[in-house]
């Protein structure tokens, strides 16, 4: 069984434009923060001061989206088509930018949860997505919060 193809969102403006979507179909309040150019994105720390196209000639752009209501959750979009998800203090790195709207619906639909191991040993924040695509991450004990605690299967 193949992965699950999501829309494509070929840029930052057209993820944030899905998450914006995502925020209305669940009622949450949503603030963006924009970083545009070399020198204001996160991974361009290399690019000089006032260097604001990268050196193919694009602008680079990055944008962090906070969205209010229960999960917390927050989304950095970065320019190279993928995010960071903080999901109730758990961090999702390299989460690819056309499957965060989904990533989003399974967290805010009840689908994301957390599920205990012996091997390897510890909690799992487990956010499954449409088809056989699902992220996981390690929680460690002291972050089991009360979002976190409720939603162990």
């Amino acid at each position: 069984m193949g992965r699950h193809q999501h829309p494509h969102l070929p840029t930052t403006e057209s993820a944030v434009r899905a998450i914006r979507a995502v925020a209305e179909e669940f009622h949450l309040e949503m603030t963006v923060t924009d970083d545009i150019g070399a020198d204001q994105t996160s991974r361009r720390t290399a690019a000089g001061v006032f260097t604001v196209l990268d050196p193919d000639g694009s602008l680079p752009h990055e944008a962090h989206v906070e969205l209010g209501g229960s999960p917390s959750v927050s989304v950095r979009l970065f320019p190279e088509d993928d995010a960071q998800i903080t999901l109730e203090g758990v961090v999702f790195e390299d989460v690819p930018r056309d499957s965060v709207p989904a990533f989003l619906r399974s967290a805010y639909g009840g689908l994301a949860h957390v599920k205990g191991r012996f091997f390897p040993p510890g909690w799992w924040l487990v956010v499954p997505l449409p088809g056989d695509e699902s992220y996981k991450e390690l929680v460690l004990g002291e972050l089991l919060n009360p979002w976190l605690s409720r939603n162990v299967r």
